[in-house]
């Protein structure tokens, strides 16, 4: 399966304002582009490219002041699979751990593991280990917290989107993320694209989304709260212990956004031809 993904994001700056910008596929998928989805800018600006300390590729720019328009474009190349699932997937005990993986049981910026313990323990404690454990937390968490685009706040942590019910898909993420971590499962926060591909019409309109990677098993599995079934096309931008880590755009002074549009799809034979000639 090939599939045409991006974004544009236009931004309104009073002064010139430092960003960086995380909107790049994850470099554990580069060799699956079939064109980079390089980041272009409106006006062109210098770009420096680094990595952050959890491996993701990150774009340093100076942006000037006035309409500050980023974009994205590329192909990739997808297996076409659904999420694993692997029900037998077992949960290590945290003296097994690998020492790379104990960051993400420690509690972070918005996933505060260490004030939802007894909460944890006394909703998850006889739940069956490994698998089962975090399914069951996925189901409550998909069944408790209610989404919804006007319920977005840039602050909210995992204790509140417990305590309010109401969230959009980070929010999921970080109270799954959190609870996860109560229990000794090391967990961490996710972004990217998840198409619609195999789902349904009508579809809404596509948004950049959040999930989660927990350690099972010796290895790191995808788990969906917000969607909670069987997804396809998923395609990771970031990872890190949280939103904090991984803010598709941060800048360093007051910004207005004043649009915002993501996409990935099945691609189409015009997606095969360069921009000019579409």
């Amino acid at each position: 399966m090939r599939m045409r993904l991006g974004c544009r994001l236009s931004f309104q700056l009073p002064a010139p304002t430092p960003m960086i910008l995380l909107l790049n596929v994850h470099y554990s998928r580069a060799s699956d582009l079939e064109r980079p989805d390089l980041l272009v800018t409106e006006p062109a600006v210098a770009i420096e490219a680094y990595r952050d300390v959890f491996g993701n590729w990150c774009n340093r720019v100076a942006a000037p002041a006035g309409r500050f328009v980023v974009s994205t474009d590329g192909l990739i190349r997808d297996a076409g699979l659904s999420d694993p699932v692997e029900e037998t997937a077992e949960q290590y005990p945290v003296e097994r751990l690998p020492s790379d993986v104990l960051t993400f049981l420690l509690p972070s910026r918005y996933c505060e593991s260490d004030l939802l313990s007894d909460f944890a323990w006394g909703r998850f404690g006889e739940t069956a280990l490994g698998w089962p454990r975090v399914k069951a937390i996925c189901d409550y968490v998909n069944r408790h917290v209610r989404f919804g685009y006007e319920h977005s706040r840039a602050t909210r942590t995992a204790v509140e989107t417990l305590n309010e019910g109401i969230g959009v898909c980070r929010d999921y993420a970080h109270l799954a993320i959190a609870i996860c971590r109560c229990l000794n499962i090391p967990a961490r926060y996710c972004t990217g694209y998840v198409s619609d591909i195999g789902q349904p019409a009508p579809y809404p309109p596509m948004d950049f989304a959040a999930w989660m990677e927990v350690y099972l098993g010796g290895k790191w599995l995808v788990f969906d709260p917000r969607n909670n079934d069987i997804r396809f096309g998923r395609v990771l931008i970031a990872r890190g212990r949280d939103a904090a880590d991984v803010p598709l755009s941060h800048s360093f002074g007051h910004h207005d956004l004043k649009s915002f549009e993501v996409w990935i799809d099945k691609a189409s034979k015009t997606d095969d031809l360069p921009q000019e000639r579409r």
